[in-house]
């Protein structure tokens, strides 16, 4: 049985996801603060955790940052706001998802599944290489020219979503479906640009002239495989 940890500090909304995910066959564990959830992980193991970001001792990010010292667990944001920057930082701190309040618990139901598959799915696969860059899927690592690169767990998705596809035109709405299960309607249609080209500084000999993850003009974008 899967087991989902839920951080939030919001009583009725503890009350009516609990009920709708333990429908679902879920085990659900849920802490109202930091702390509390602190000492929950450190007490077992969870399948996914959903983190509110505003609580009475810190925020889910904070918490976020904690567990990705030494997990990979896949991780659902819930929050009020839905600006670009809140957006960016939850997933470059290892968010998976973010889901902005009010929501239904019908589209949040199916973003944990759908979660709970892809990272079911992609713990099959081993090491992805080409160009140069070698990634190992399983200990989440990535090397270019045998050193090593230091990705955000949204970078390391994408160059795996590119890798994983070689020399075929992916668009942006692929792309969101990929890296978040679904048509990326949370996210600003400027989010994955920015991704895109941070991905470049880090991969790319020539970013401003990419010739590992080209621009399809009109259509999206391509892992074009050289080597």
């Amino acid at each position: 049985m899967d087991s989902i940890l839920i951080l939030e500090d919001d009583l009725s909304l503890i009350d009516g996801l609990s009920f709708a995910l333990k429908k679902q066959g879920f085990e659900v564990k849920v802490a109202k603060t930091v702390a509390e959830a602190s000492s929950k992980w450190r007490e077992g193991l969870f399948s996914i955790l959903i983190l509110d970001v505003t609580l009475p001792d810190g925020s889910g990010f904070d918490f976020c940052r904690a567990v990705r010292q030494s997990s990979d667990v896949p991780v659902i944001f819930l929050t009020a706001s839905d600006e670009e920057t809140n957006v960016i930082m939850g997933l470059d701190i290892g968010g998976d998802d973010y889901v902005t309040k009010p929501f239904r618990l019908g589209i949040l139901l199916s973003r944990v599944s759908a979660l709970l598959r892809r990272t079911k799915k992609d713990s099959t696969d081993s090491v992805l290489e080409s160009n140069g860059i070698r990634v190992d899927i399983l200990q989440g690592r990535v090397f270019c020219e045998g050193n090593p690169v230091d990705l955000t767990s949204v970078e390391f998705k994408l160059l795996c979503c590119f890798m994983q596809n070689p020399n075929i035109v992916l668009s942006k709405e692929t792309l969101y479906e990929r890296l978040w299960d679904r048509g990326g309607c949370f996210v600003d249609d400027n989010t994955l640009s920015v991704y895109i080209r941070r991905l470049r500084m880090k991969i790319e000999e020539k970013p401003d002239r990419p010739e590992k993850i080209v621009t399809v003009r009109g259509m999206g974008y391509k892992w074009r495989v050289t080597v």
